[in-house]
């Protein structure tokens, strides 16, 4: 994936280094969104079409379209979102081009026939957004976002060219108003705006389309943020051996529970086990030992220390920590509660251990308490924040670290030196060296108690087996959405609870396996 401003450096290296003409660049693009308006449309002629274009390259693109369908029969209305003095370049060339061509032109910069739009909207097959793309600064126009209510409300299929008009690319946000989109063709590579909400609300189904830009060029980059792809996550996956046994599979701890919050170790356990892991441990406070004995079948249970509420005191430690020089990595804070004597043996844990410790929960909104143990820490961390976490452990409001998801989860695991899975729609994977997975699995049904304690398990169990503990966090973070989309398909998204994500644990891992 890719910034705006890296996109741009890839275009200028493209003309400058390597010779391509900028026009054939914008003549590339706009053939591969011709084929894409081909698979929608079929067969071409007589068919009509709106192209709204502005005064960049992205009007250039809009304009290239306007020659091929033209030429190939279509019915073609420009409607031109600018000034002509204002265009330039490549694309004053294409505007050229199509003016001498006899193809309609509406200029529409002040709010002026939108009646006459409407109408054209109304009886047109296909609608073509082709007026911002990345280089939108601010907040759009009331006239623009006239024009952006007409297209939203055509009921037209809408096409958008590199990115919906009105979408910043980098950070996802709506610029006041924005174009509605079925179907977005991004060019080289997806922005990574695209991949933000809310701007995934409207771009529709996206396509990234080759403009035969060379790889050489791309890769000079150094681009590191990516989406999370199967193929990626299938070569992540621990071979499973014919001559194993438990042991060679990870054993796992988990420390987890209180009264009233048994569902979280459980969940946490058992998503443990169901994703391979050889032997896991859940340490309980020692009072909820019998219902956990019941609970939990394959998954053993450690009885700890706890005070008169049911809640772990700071003399389990030694036990802990016995127990973690036995074992290949730690989840520490699924439904622990939130008291100092957690905190206290959180900061314990961290300044001993030479395990990775997957931090999530209860045991995150201890570590805001002392943050700074993390400086002091000498093993692998992740922690696994939902935005409320997040904002306890940076001081941040709400809005503020959804509006820049990938931006605050680097900086945070940059200057802590740790994993950080922040997660949400489009969970962030961010390591300390700068690299960024975004991911794309999941569904509105995993928005329900306990999910969160599922994705803990899953993460260190695949530790356990072998993954570095940030390939661990990627691998754990797609698997577990994979799981949520196959029992969603299944049972549907109302209903779905994290049990039912357990259960699908297998069929992915099996599916990767498998090379499905």
């Amino acid at each position: 994936m890719a910034s705006c401003s890296t996109m741009r450096k890839i275009d200028n290296d493209a003309i400058e280094k390597i010779g391509i003409p900028g026009v054939v660049l914008m003549e590339n693009a706009g053939l591969t969104v011709v084929e894409e308006i081909k698979k929608t449309l079929g067969e071409l002629s007589y068919k009509s079409v709106i192209i709204f274009c502005g005064r960049g390259n992205n009007g250039g693109d809009g304009f290239v379209i306007a020659r091929h369908l033209f030429n190939a029969g279509v019915n073609v209305l420009v409607v031109l979102v600018a000034e002509t003095k204002d265009i330039k370049g490549d694309a004053l060339t294409n505007f050229k081009i199509i003016q001498k061509l006899g193809v309609k032109i509406i200029q529409s910069v002040d709010g002026q026939y939108l009646e006459e739009i409407a109408a054209s909207l109304y009886l047109c097959d296909m609608v073509v957004d082709a007026i911002f793309g990345t280089g939108i600064k601010g907040t759009v126009s009331d006239a623009v976002a006239a024009i952006f209510d007409l297209i939203n409300s055509s009921g037209r299929c809408v096409l958008s060219v590199d990115i919906p008009s009105g979408i910043n690319g980098d950070s996802g946000k709506i610029c006041g108003s924005c174009v509605n989109a079925n179907k977005t063709v991004s060019f080289v590579l997806p922005k990574v705006g695209l991949l933000n909400y809310p701007a995934a609300d409207y771009v529709g189904h996206l396509v990234v389309s080759d403009i035969s830009i060379p790889m050489s060029i791309i890769q000079q980059q150094n681009i590191n943020i990516n989406t999370i792809e199967k193929d990626y996550i299938k070569g992540l996956l621990p071979v499973r051996i014919a001559n194993s046994n438990k042991g060679d599979y990870g054993k796992v701890l988990i420390i987890a529970g209180s009264t009233g919050m048994t569902g979280a170790a459980a969940l946490a356990g058992l998503a443990a086990v169901r994703a391979g892991a050889g032997l896991v441990t859940v340490g309980i406070p020692k009072s909820l030992n019998p219902v956990m004995e019941i609970k939990l079948t394959e998954v053993m249970t450690l009885p700890l220390e706890e005070d008169d509420d049911g809640i772990l005191v700071y003399s389990s430690i030694d036990k802990i920590l016995d127990k973690m020089r036995k074992t290949d990595v730690l989840v520490f804070g699924p439904g622990l509660s939130v008291n100092q004597g957690i905190a206290d043996i959180l900061e314990a844990v961290l300044r001993q251990s030479n395990i990775p410790v997957v931090i999530d929960a209860d045991g995150i909104n201890a570590l805001s308490a002392n943050i700074n143990v993390l400086k002091e820490c000498k093993c692998p961390i992740i922690i696994t924040p939902h935005p409320g976490e997040m904002s306890r452990l940076t001081g941040l409001e709400i809005p503020s670290i959804e509006a820049d998801r990938i931006e605050i989860a680097k900086n945070f695991a940059a200057q802590w030196n740790v994993t950080v899975v922040l997660k949400g729609a489009r969970t962030i994977i961010a390591h300390p060296n700068g690299e960024v997975f975004i991911n794309c699995t999941g569904n509105p049904g995993m928005a329900t108690g306990g999910t969160g304690d599922v994705l803990a398990g899953v993460i260190a169990s695949l530790i356990g087996q072998g993954l570095e503990a940030f390939d661990a966090a990627v691998a754990g973070v797609y698997i577990h959405g994979a799981a949520g989309d196959l029992q969603a398909f299944e049972k549907g998204e109302y209903g779905l609870i994290a049990s039912d994500i357990i259960n699908g644990i297998p069929a992915v891992l099996q599916q990767l396996a498998l090379g499905k």
